[in-house]
């Protein structure tokens, strides 16, 4: 199976004054469509860099990122933000709500950048938070709302266009247990019954069980990088 995204001796590299600061180190693997990917490294390990490498929010020093075969260091930051908004959606630790705004027009916004009508958006918004069991709280904005009601309009927004791959950037890190099981439930739904790859950084590595592949980074080097062949449901 062609690789969805592929780094080939990828480096990240931070001028820093006169000095220079190595995030990454040489990183080259692969992932395949419909793969459920954890990203497993201690804090300072690079594995958020390399998450929007995957991600294409950044771009290597050094090295290539390939997005359906395609490089995405040759594309302009117009092109980009493209294939983010179409093949791309992004769940974060800190949720990154519009705290103006409510849940409805949280998940609505990233389908403005892609012509969608208002109806459309009403639509697609309305149906995703219902799924999540947000159908009565739409209109509440993010302070009015539990951290894991506030990490599932987060997910809901991460589908509103209906990407390919979901990147999320410890999406139980600032939940208790309980929740943040759930929250892993709800993404191994959309990776078994919706196909989505789904690629997860975290430093816990009880969330690798959700897993078909394990990479580890330390020191913003690759340690290994390993398919499982069945995963373990919770």
């Amino acid at each position: 199976m062609e690789a969805l995204i592929k780094l080939e001796n990828v480096w990240k590299i931070y001028q820093l004054g006169k000095i220079k600061l190595t995030i990454l180190k040489n990183i080259s693997l692969e992932i395949v469509p419909g793969a459920f990917v954890v990203i497993l490294g201690p804090s300072g390990s690079g594995k958020s860099t390399f998450l929007n490498m995957v991600g294409c929010l950044d771009l290597p020093t050094k090295g290539k990122v390939f997005l359906d075969g395609k490089d995405i260091s040759k594309m302009s930051e117009d092109e980009l933000a493209q294939v983010r908004g179409k093949k791309i959606g992004f769940i974060f630790q800190q949720f990154n709500l519009l705290q103006n705004l409510n849940a409805l027009e949280n998940v609505m916004m990233p389908m403005i950048f892609q012509g969608k009508s208002e109806m459309e958006r009403q639509e697609r918004a309305k149906s995703l938070l219902t799924s999540f069991g947000l159908g009565e709280r739409i209109l509440h904005r993010p302070s009015e709302l539990s951290g894991g009601e506030q990490q599932r309009i987060a997910i809901a927004r991460s589908l509103a266009n209906n990407p390919e791959i979901i990147v999320a950037d410890e999406p139980t890190g600032n939940l208790d247990s309980t929740t943040g099981k759930k929250i892993m439930e709800i993404l191994i739904n959309l990776h078994q019954k919706e196909g989505k790859t789904i690629v997860v950084v975290t430093h816990d590595p009880i969330i690798a069980n959700y897993s078909n592949q394990i990479i580890n980074i330390k020191d913003g080097q690759l340690v290994s990088n390993h398919l499982i062949a069945e995963k373990v449901l919770w």
